[in-house]
């Protein structure tokens, strides 16, 4: 995190995305870095913003002596009105935004007006339509110049356009904007053209029927718009960088989309939306374009991310286990293999991040291309490839990614052994993430007090996911006839006592499992959400799982849209605080999840519902996070300012969350699927149809009092419906 004083803002910057590729613009569309406050806008493509001015603005043109005689300009093209000298100087005017809306993946939508031009009259006549299409590494703008004016109108469209190729990271240190780079133009077989580029990355603009002007950095057309009439306009920007790192995903689609109804008709617009910003965040690398993964988010996580991609992938699950195997494929190729405090990669682990350079923020994080400073990834990888195999991951899709197992688990094992008995952590080289859980700003952790927690941290919520690994990784060794399962159910078991001694405190509303053990083995006793993530993992007792429930259902976690990631009792809470008191969809639907599996469905509707009431607010795009004030305080939450939005495990909330109402726990090398809904819905009646299960369809239709009405399922598994658990 960079500091507050210094952080661009995201909140409200219109988003199109197809990754590796992002445009960040004002709601008319333009964008320009250097404008004071502008935050971060740009095209950028991965981690290198390839266009930092992109501004359209008119003027009218004179008519000949005369009204109107003689012969008209050309309907597109003819003489260059000039570029150059201040909008004021040269009677530039601005085009009025009136309306901002994304039209689908890739696509948004701008319509403004012309108000200098025209009829005088209190109507607008003239208006500017610009369709903005957005492919990988290609953007495409077709502006519609419209009139209804009495009078042909006659005018020039001019587009300021312009890259300083700034890294990722001066950008996100809220750096001010490079000069950009000087372009080259020309004028070739009536195309206006203009490019700028340096060793590794390329940048090609053309424009069909433009005058461009290199000096000024400008393409223009002059027009004329008959009454009644339009006349489009298009302008192409290319991206080329031969060294990717990252790249496109194939195009053919990566899961199935499921047709939702609910009568709480914010969950299937939440589903749409989030299916959308999924699909644009597709991704893979150049070394393995085949495997999809999806980004972690825009802009900052503009890439493969080990934690974030892992439970992307394992959200998505219900849609089919492509995505799944892509992302274990991916990251198993980049598995640890040596000893190096640099990078801090180790055998067996699964990496953080991947960048196409050093990441250097300016303000001391400097991290290598291939970075592996996290210290839950690994068991993560662990858990997506077992509930891959039960959603029906095909038996020669996991054999090959078994020595990678064999390798998470044996990492497990040296890092519970280095680690005292727990998988901890410490950043040794100064330079890389202080923490290293999902809580990765350096202040996340803290005592009850307010006191910042030192290293070497042990999370409670890697216990659990080392627990759960543990056993899922047990169940693949017997299923595949390898040894070793019993040792692993052992290390289980032993862990899960280690924990019940160390982990638990109480306080005056009674026990509850700490945050962390600090570098001293004492518990970092602060009342937070990690303790959420313990419930699906099954390292608590029924006793325990129902502390923890009354824990997250309490006001002071719970009164928020969403789950709070600390408690408002806590010192050190603050509703703004990145990790100290906001709320995470991901983080809440993880928690629901646990939630409803455990027999807590109470508490996990007043989550649910925490979401959906926050949704509209954010025109269903759920943000990285917001703020975490009380529902009764403020009529929408708050925005985090600069959370990255679309965020991929935020999306993907969106099917946890309906996955979680159904009860839905797959067993297909069983034959078997299991639902128990959680009782009266909180969306009241539900019916999912197309989710996916060993490769084919399953419908689902629940009741409003949670219910199952009716289930197709595929040919061979057999449906097992259970009544909900209550606690």
């Amino acid at each position: 995190m960079t500091s507050p004083q210094r952080q661009p803002l995201l909140h409200d910057l219109t988003v199109t995305l197809a990754a590796p590729t992002v445009v960040l613009s004002e709601p008319d569309g333009n964008l320009d870095a250097a404008a004071p406050g502008a935050g971060v806008q740009g095209l950028f493509h991965a981690d290198v913003r390839a266009v930092s001015l992109l501004r359209v603005t008119l003027r009218p043109v004179g008519a000949p002596s005369g009204e109107h005689a003689g012969k008209a300009p050309p309907a597109v093209g003819g003489e260059g009105e000039g570029g150059g000298g201040s909008d004021a100087e040269g009677g530039w005017l601005p085009v009025v935004a009136v309306m901002t809306a994304t039209d689908g993946p890739g696509r948004s939508r701008f319509v403004g007006l012309a108000q200098a031009l025209g009829d005088a009259v209190p109507d607008p006549t003239v208006r500017v339509d610009r369709r903005r299409i957005l492919n990988p590494g290609l953007l495409t703008e077709q502006l519609t110049v419209r009139s209804t004016a009495t009078t042909p109108v006659r005018l020039a469209v001019r587009v300021e356009i312009a890259g300083d190729l700034a890294p990722l990271e001066h950008a996100k240190a809220g750096l001010a904007a490079r000069p950009p780079l000087k372009p080259t133009g020309e004028l070739s077989s009536g195309t206006g053209q203009l490019s700028w580029g340096d060793d590794t990355v390329t940048v090609a603009v053309s424009a069909p029927g433009a005058t461009p002007d290199a000096e000024h950095s400008t393409l223009t057309w002059t027009l004329t718009v008959e009454p009644g009439e339009r006349v489009d306009l298009h302008l192409a920007v290319e991206i080329t960088e031969p060294d990717a790192v990252v790249t496109a995903a194939d195009p053919r689609p990566t899961w199935q989309r499921p047709d939702v109804t609910a009568d709480d008709h914010r969950l299937p617009a939440l589903v749409a939306q989030s299916l959308d910003d999924l699909q644009s965040l597709r991704m893979a690398t150049a070394a393995s374009p085949g495997d999809t993964f999806l980004a972690a988010g825009v802009p900052w996580f503009f890439t493969l991310f080990g934690r974030d991609s892992l439970w992307a992938a394992r959200m998505l699950l219900p849609l089919g286990t492509d995505l799944a195997l892509g992302t274990l494929r991916t990251l198993a190729a980049q598995q640890g293999t040596r000893t190096d405090p640099a990078s801090e990669e180790e055998p067996g682990k699964i990496l953080h991040e991947v960048r196409r350079g050093v990441f250097d923020d300016g303000m001391g994080l400097v991290l290598p291309p291939v970075y592996y400073g996290t210290v839950d990834a690994t068991p993560l990888w662990i858990c997506l490839l077992h509930d891959a195999w039960r959603w029906g991951l095909p038996a020669e899709d996991i054999e090959p990614l078994l020595p990678a197992l064999k390798a998470a688990l044996g990492w497990i094992d040296t890092a519970a052994r280095a680690g005292g008995g727990f998988l901890s952590y410490i950043d040794r080289s100064g330079t890389g993430l202080a923490n290293q859980g999902w809580k990765d700003s350096a202040d996340a952790a803290r005592f009850a007090d307010g006191r910042l927690a030192e290293a070497p941290l042990a999370l409670s919520e890697v216990q659990g996911y080392a627990y759960e690994a543990a056993l899922a990784g047990a169940a693949l060794l017997d299923a595949f006839g390898l040894p070793d399962g019993e040792r692993w159910r052992t290390f289980a078991s032993d862990l899960a006592a280690r924990f019940r001694a160390r982990f638990w405190v109480s306080d005056q509303q009674g026990p509850y499992p700490a945050m962390a053990l600090d570098g001293s083995g004492r518990p970092v006793d602060s009342v937070t959400s990690n303790m959420g993530h313990l419930l699906a993992t099954g390292i608590l007792n029924a006793d325990e799982t129902a502390a923890v429930a009354a824990r997250l259902a309490a006001p002071d976690m719970s009164d928020a849209y969403g789950l709070r990631t600390m408690s408002s009792k806590s010192g050190g809470y603050g509703p703004l605080r990145y990790h100290c008191g906001t709320v995470w969809p991901h983080d809440t639907a993880i928690a629901v999840t646990g939630l409803a599996r455990s027999g807590h469905p109470d508490a996990a509707a007043r989550l649910i519902e925490g979401i959906l009431a926050a949704a509209p607010a954010f025109d269903y795009r759920l943000p990285e996070l917001w703020g975490g004030d009380a529902r009764p305080d403020t009529p929408a939450p708050v925005p985090y300012p600069a959370a990255c939005r679309p965020q991929a495990w935020s999306a993907a909330s969106a099917i946890a969350l309906m996955t979680a109402m159904t009860g839905l726990e797959p067993d297909v090398p069983a034959g078997r699927l299991h639902f128990r809904p959680t009782g009266p819905l909180p969306v009241g009646a539900l019916g999912i149809a197309g989710f996916t299960v060993a490769g084919e369809r399953l419908d689902i239709s629940i009741d409003s009092g949670g219910r199952v009405e009716s289930v197709t399922a595929p040919a061979g598994l057999t449906v097992e419906e259970h009544a909900a658990v209550r606690s």
